[in-house]
């Protein structure tokens, strides 16, 4: 393939220029003068298209895009021109440049789903299917009202979930830097007074100074952060590997509480996933293969690739998602009733909603329990320490005393 340099002037006198790939100048030729164009040069370059440095385009930006989108398109406005318009109004400098490659390529007589999908860091699989869906039966308006209503919910529910947690680990933050300080700073200071006693510690105090020593020697220091580093290292290349990874997503789909609401987040986000991409006319066995890929689980992903085959061999969905044993039976029942009535994505529709109320249930009592939980350990170790430190204090009072 070469690359050409073009000069044209679209239909409405707008004169175009970039670099296009081909596999002859007279290929080039004849996709412009096919789009009606008028070309002023097009000429062999060796120079490619120059690649935009990547940045980040947040869910909150796509949805406000999809809304505004939908809106334009149901007014009776070309798409080129919604593009256009949208284009002007982004205020994300890298989401902007993405549009303008997107709305260059339709220009160019390129498919809105094939000019998306050269920018699959921005737009995510299910977006890209459900708008190539869109394109062949003709309601790309409706489609993209509904990707945007799955983003939306997809997102809150994310949002539910950090920051219904995000009390309790900055109480779970406090409680550990509060006890390092007093072990690092407060207890030596005792240490040296002690010291000047001449007398025997109880143990609790020189277990605590023990505990204090061990964690301010340099070589303890340098052995936690250089192990801390390293453990990191190889647990990140641990967990890159297809292996490592499905290791890790057992154990924590294993773990007391924790396993259990992973899960159910797996499932709400399968159900919803699935559901959109039924409704809007994807494919069953591509719906699988979108959200396996979505689903954020490796022991789901392959429990719902497991069952591909199954389908496409004419099974009922619900049968070999059954026999995988990841999904509760309520899932898999409603699936079963779903595709009997005729009404698979209502049935999926209604298990997204009961395991995201579930889930909100489930964070909300999480964080209510563990912020006790924290605050009482907190006060025990606080608590401890205090004493450990005054017990040696008291002792010698008693002594003066007569005590």
């Amino acid at each position: 393939m070469k690359y050409f340099s073009y000069v044209v002037k679209d239909q409405n006198g707008k004169v175009l220029k970039g670099v296009i790939e081909a596999e002859a100048q007279e290929k080039v030729i004849a996709h412009f003068h096919k789009q009606g164009y008028i070309i002023f040069s097009i000429s062999e370059s060796k120079k490619k298209k120059v690649s935009q440095k990547k940045g980040k385009v947040h869910i909150e930006d796509l949805v406000v895009f999809s809304r505004q989108f939908t809106t334009l398109i149901e007014s009776g406005i070309p798409v080129v021109e919604c593009l256009s318009i949208l284009e002007e109004q982004v205020e994300n400098a890298y989401f902007r440049k993405v549009i303008s490659d997107v709305l260059k390529d339709v220009r160019e007589g390129a498919a809105l789903s094939s000019a998306l999908s050269k920018h699959k860091d921005v737009f995510p699989e299910i977006y890209l299917s459900m708008v190539e869906a869109a394109e062949i039966s003709g309601n790309l308006p409706a489609i993209l009202d509904r990707v945007s209503v799955y983003l939306e919910k997809s997102n809150a529910l994310r949002k539910k979930v950090i920051s219904a947690l995000y009390y309790p680990v900055v109480v779970m933050l406090m409680a550990v830097g509060i006890t390092g300080f007093l072990l690092v700073k407060i207890v030596p200071t005792f240490k040296d007074i002690f010291a000047g006693l001449g007398r025997a510690l109880p143990l609790p105090t020189q277990i605590l100074i023990n505990i204090s020593d061990f964690l301010t020697s340099l070589w303890v220091i340098v052995a936690l952060v250089g192990g801390g580093v390293v453990g990191s290292i190889l647990f990140g290349k641990f967990v890159s590997t297809p292996k490592g990874k499905k290791a890790f997503h057992r154990f924590i789909l294993m773990l007391p509480v924790f396993g259990e609401l992973i899960k159910r987040i797996a499932i709400a986000k399968f159900s919803r996933t699935f559901a959109t991409l039924v409704k809007s006319g994807v494919s069953i066995v591509k719906c699988l293969d979108i959200v396996g890929k979505t689903s954020g689980n490796k022991i789901i992903e392959d429990a719902v690739f497991a069952s591909q085959k199954s389908i496409q061999e004419g099974q009922p969905i619900s049968v070999p998602l059954g026999k995988t044993g990841v999904f509760p039976v309520m899932v898999v029942k409603m699936i079963a009733v779903g595709e009997k009535s005729g009404r698979l994505e209502d049935m999926l529709s209604k298990i997204a909603e009961f395991y995201e109320e579930q889930t909100d249930a489930m964070v909300a009592g999480l964080a209510s329990l563990i912020e006790p939980i924290v605050i009482a350990f907190l006060g025990i170790v606080v608590g401890g320490i205090v004493v450990a430190l005054f017990m040696p204090i008291i002792g010698i009072t008693q002594h003066l005393t007569g005590h």
